[in-house]
């Protein structure tokens, strides 16, 4: 691609993106689902403007992970701590529910084979974070006690889907599935995540005490940027998702953080400082996953898609929103909150679908129909979320 070509699509990215937040927010919607719909007006399924090329996911990818920083900043890891059971309660329901269902309508329902019903079971587990914790933070609850459940939810089911992912992928191109790489992976993501806050703590340090000797400006951004772009890379490299390095980044560099406190004016200065950038990187995010909906290519006047893409919906919604009802001390209200939250499946479950094209397991009406799941879970969620929360 031409750089000049670069350079005019991310205007019109950044523009719309913008234009289209501001009328959601107008309208009283989270203004993610503005730039969501950015993203699928100037995308291949309208008026097909922009196609979603490596240049731009790139920058969508390392908006996911400014955003997950931030995120990890703002948390406050004793919270999230005491919410750890209330999590893996939410997570494991949130996997086995809508695995249960998708196998069990694919296999059984639409009589496909083993490894498709699997493929469609485990892309229904999958749960894109940064879609709900852009809408909690635009309704000002990211520090809520459901929130902290929520991330916590997130992140196993992250971790628990790059295991399933890689499994799947196994299994789909040698016919077998090695369980001691499963293991490994798994054994390297909770080592990441036992070591890397106390790297980037200390880390930290180190920048604070530079920060306070430089003489040129901007010296905050660039070290905390690119200790963020370090840790994603770390996460990669040791088999986690890209996004849980800079959520581990956030964590460490938390005022709240035990062990290693980071001053709390500090904190609050990277915070400031990296806001702007978070803000110029994270619409590209939510405006590349409407790239990546193509609706075109849907046969609408299929009865079969529509049945399918009904009936797999429906275990999509009810795996997710039930996964929270296993919580004895919650309230109504608050399950209806956490398993709304982990209904919308965005780029996490994109990548599962991919995989499953590009593969050869799925054909293209079963991808269609999967694409359509995961844009409706996606744009309808925070649609319910902000619903629910006005009925506080």
């Amino acid at each position: 691609m031409e750089a000049a070509t670069f350079l005019i699509q991310l205007v019109v990215i950044l523009i719309t993106a913008r234009l289209a937040g501001e009328i959601a927010a107008y309208f009283k919607a989270p203004s993610v689902i503005g730039e969501l719909l950015a993203g699928i007006l100037i995308g291949p399924s309208l008026l097909n403007l922009i196609d979603l090329t490596p240049s731009i996911q790139l920058l969508a990818q390392i908006g996911i992970i400014l955003l997950l920083f931030e995120v990890g900043l703002e948390t406050d890891i004793s919270r999230l701590t005491a919410a750890g059971k209330k999590a893996v309660i939410v997570a494991t329901g949130g996997i086995i529910l809508p695995f249960a269902l998708g196998f069990i309508i694919s296999y059984y329902l639409f009589n496909f084979n083993l490894l498709i019903s699997l493929f469609i079971g485990s892309t229904l587990t999958a749960t894109s974070i940064g879609i709900t914790l852009r809408v909690l933070k635009d309704l000002n609850k990211q520090s809520s006690q459901e929130s902290q459940i929520i991330i916590g939810a997130a992140v196993i089911d992250d971790i628990v889907g790059i295991i399933l992912l890689a499994m799947l992928y196994e299994f789909a191109t040698s016919g077998t599935v090695n369980l001691w790489n499963a293991a490994s992976v798994l054994l390297f993501i909770l080592l990441f995540f036992l070591i890397t806050p106390f790297v980037a703590k200390t880390i930290s340090l180190i920048i604070k005490k530079w920060s306070e000797k430089t003489e040129i400006p901007g010296l905050l951004p660039t070290t905390i940027v690119s200790l963020i772009l370090f840790f994603a890379w770390l996460a990669h490299y040791l088999g986690a998702p890209e996004l849980l390095g800079g959520f581990a980044a956030g964590l460490a560099l938390s005022p709240n953080f035990p062990f290693l406190k980071s001053n709390e004016a500090f904190s609050h200065r990277v915070e400031k400082e990296m806001k702007p950038i978070i803000h110029l990187f994270t619409p590209i995010f939510f405006v590349a996953i409407g790239l990546s909906l193509n609706f075109k290519l849907l046969d609408w006047s299929s009865s079969y898609i529509w049945i399918l893409t009904s009936t797999l919906l429906i275990a999509a919604i009810a795996g997710k929103l039930f996964s929270s009802f296993a919580l004895t001390k919650e309230s109504l209200h608050s399950k209806f909150i956490i398993g709304t939250s982990m209904v919308p499946r965005g780029e996490v479950g994109l990548i599962f679908a991919n995989i499953g094209l590009t593969s050869l397991v799925l054909k293209e009406d079963i991808y269609a129909s999967l694409v359509l799941v995961i844009a409706l879970t996606t744009l309808l969620a925070p649609f319910a979320l902000r619903y629910i929360y006005t009925k506080d």
